[in-house]
């Protein structure tokens, strides 16, 4: 599925700008991993899509602190929620699952296809020890990356997305050269449009309702180019970029 309203073609882009948890990496599925392998070991059916919505709540309650770290405080929610205990070392394997999530099927393959075309920029809400496993799983495709340790704030804040777009006008590049390519509406969509960039929707969800472990953006914004997986982005470039040849 791939359908666009962009004005610009693929190629006229030098950089991709990319979230990374939920985009390329299944943050989701690590969630619900962490939490199954508790709910054997406890003997409690816990839904994993309920989780999720728990835990999309508690992300945003004052000092839960930043993705994955998150995770410990948020366990406790959930775990009162669902009747698991809640224990440090439940709270830690929660984190560490999560810290080790892996890219969905198609990232790896979409990213070095999207290297070969665009200078790759990470802007993640995770930490720096989390996004630096995640970047060495994807293969290194990153020709930089920013994380929260890095900016002081995280995504939807402009202030992010300046400290972005200063560091691509070092390269001789601008806010214009850049595709901001993400799933989540709330963190990323909405506010790039709202920032004059280009963007890409990824919709990692389209076969699930709801948001799942992402927060619900007050409106939906209709992204420049929407793709149901990544690799539809990197099979557009590819043909786009063949036809200017």
């Amino acid at each position: 599925m791939a359908t666009t309203t962009a004005t610009r073609p693929l190629t006229a882009f030098s950089y991709v700008t990319f979230d990374v948890v939920g985009t390329l990496i299944d943050f989701e599925g690590a969630i619900k991993a962490g939490l199954a392998k508790i709910a054997a070991a406890e003997g409690i059916d816990v839904d994993g899509e309920a989780a999720l919505a728990v835990y999309r709540d508690a992300r945003y309650e004052p000092g839960a602190g930043l993705f994955p770290d998150d995770l410990g405080r948020c366990y406790s929610r959930i775990a009162a929620a669902f009747g698991l205990p809640d224990t440090e070392d439940y709270r830690q394997l929660m984190i560490d699952t999560v810290g080790e999530a892996e890219p969905f099927a198609d990232s790896v393959a979409a990213m070095a296809r999207l290297k070969a075309r665009y200078k790759l920029i990470a802007m993640t809400n995770a930490r720096r020890w989390a996004f630096e496993k995640y970047a060495e799983k994807l293969g290194h495709p990153f020709w930089a990356g920013f994380t929260t340790d890095d900016t002081g704030c995280e995504k939807p804040d402009p202030r992010y997305f300046e400290q972005v777009f200063a560091h691509v006008a070092t390269d001789g590049g601008s806010k214009g050269d850049i595709l901001h390519t993400a799933q989540s509406q709330y963190h990323d969509i909405g506010i790039s449009r709202a920032l004059g960039m280009t963007n890409a929707w990824i919709q990692r969800r389209h076969a699930q309702k709801g948001y799942g472990g992402t927060i619900e953006p007050e409106s939906f914004t209709e992204p420049d180019y929407h793709y149901h997986a990544l690799i539809e982005l990197a099979e557009a470039a590819d043909a786009a970029f063949a036809v200017e040849t």
